[in-house]
């Protein structure tokens, strides 16, 4: 016999059940939807839930809210948008905040906004699959749970889905021929703190987005020597123009032009700004910074100090990677440097098709397939947050049309309550027979 439990939200335990196996192999039935992700978009999706008084569980497999901002920035980073485009519904941030805030103050926001709303998440619970089960037509989320030296296998069933991974789930870590051979150190940027210990020290940073940026500059202010790898075109725009925020003028220009004018708008301004930047290395792309960002999801560098040491020469820009070799580094135009440490700023991915088995609303990528702003809802009950590549701003929007949606069909699911429960339970029986 297989225990079973059952969360409506009471459980029910079978006592011949061996307490052992009770507990590695839980089955929760939630009233309400499933929330993978327990970072800024999942918190928010609960927000909205919360006040519509419908139950939730937030699933994450970090020990921690917003484990990415926690657990895999850099200390100098900042918003890089004013704090209005950043902050979530229904809960402003504190006004003595600056309008850049810091990694510290918007972690903070969040865990006040998660005690604001009464958000507990399940933690240390990681998605292994999640599909749709037609026989029931309900969602079955397995994760495994660890919990200190217990380990045990959890299943949970649900009408709905909210997928709220984001779309920086995963670092991407690219192949280079010769790396194992080259003996210095190697992380990631999601490894790297801050530039202590790097002090005199030659290092290679791999990639030009704002992380490539920003991580090169705070080597400069630990007295490294940073080259940056700049394989392909970038903009790169400054962060204020006339003491206002660029993605602010760009958002009240594009409520009366199109796009393409207000990107010509922008490089003009840039051009005025910063200057000619390709001569530093710095090619910009054919298609404008908005278009890029809303077509391709790159989004444009904000300058917030690096360039001023690219001129200098404190920052070195070089050519994409050909190989390593022991304490050395060949570019593809031929040229080799000697360098003490890489640090990869290659990004991140999502990994939603690493446990979401189904492929009509999420593309291969790990995207909705459907673009925005119609990429939050697919068939069957469920929802995509955070996935809209327009930072929170977007992942908010998201955030409160799934609440809404849900919201108002619990309600009238709930109306018919005992009913419905029945029918869960007994879907619940005959789906386990189709495992």
């Amino acid at each position: 016999m297989r225990c079973t439990n059952f969360h409506i939200p009471t459980m029910v335990y079978d006592p011949e059940c061996d307490q052992a196996e009770f507990f590695a192999l839980r089955c929760i039935l939630v009233n309400g939807p499933v929330i993978v992700g327990a970072g800024p978009s999942g918190l928010a999706v609960g927000a909205g839930l919360k006040q519509q008084g419908v139950p939730f569980v937030i699933l994450d497999r970090a020990n921690c809210i917003a484990s990415l901002w926690q657990n895999q920035t850099y200390d100098r980073l900042k918003l890089h948008l004013p704090k209005q485009f950043c902050q979530l519904p229904y809960f402003p941030f504190p006004p003595d905040f600056p309008e850049y805030p810091t990694k510290y103050q918007f972690i903070s926001y969040l865990e006040s906004y998660a005690k604001h709303f009464d958000i507990n998440p399940k933690f240390n619970e990681s998605v292994h699959s999640a599909k749709y089960d037609e026989t029931c037509g309900l969602w079955r989320v397995r994760t495994v749970t660890t919990n200190g030296l217990m380990r045990g296998e959890v299943e949970y069933i649900s009408r709905w889905l909210v997928v709220a991974t984001g779309e920086n789930a995963e670092k991407v870590v690219p192949e280079f021929e010769g790396l194992e051979e080259f003996g210095g150190r190697v992380m990631h940027a999601c490894d790297y703190r801050s530039g202590e210990g790097y002090e005199g020290k030659h290092v290679l940073v791999v990639g030009c987005g704002n992380s490539g940026m920003e991580v090169s500059l705070d080597l400069c202010h630990h007295n490294a020597s940073p080259s940056m790898v700049v394989r392909s075109s970038v903009h790169v725009l400054p962060r204020e123009i006339l003491r206002k925020s660029t993605f602010e003028l760009a958002v009240s220009m594009m409520k009366w032009l199109p796009i393409k004018v207000v990107d010509k708008i922008m490089l003009v301004s840039a051009r005025l700004v910063l200057g000619n930047v390709e001569k530093y290395g710095l090619k910009r792309p054919s298609m404008g910074p908005l278009q890029l960002k809303n077509t391709e999801g790159k989004t444009p560098v904000l300058d917030i100090g690096a360039l001023q040491n690219i001129r200098s020469g404190k920052i070195k820009i070089v050519p994409g990677i050909k190989r390593f070799s022991r304490g050395r580094v060949e570019f593809v135009n031929g040229e080799t440097l000697e360098i003490d440490s890489v640090i990869l700023a290659t990004g991140y991915c999502s990994n939603v098709p690493s446990w979401l088995k189904e492929n009509e609303f999420f593309s291969t990528l790990g995207f909705p397939i459907a673009p925005f702003p119609n990429g939050w809802k697919g068939k069957a009950g469920i929802y995509a947050v955070g996935f809209t590549r327009r930072g929170l701003s977007g992942a908010s929007l998201d955030a409160m049309r799934v609440a809404q949606d849900i919201g108002k069909i619990w309600k009238e699911e709930t109306r018919h309550k005992k009913h419905s429960v029945a029918v869960a339970l007994a879907c619940h029986r005959r789906c386990k027979t189709h495992l």
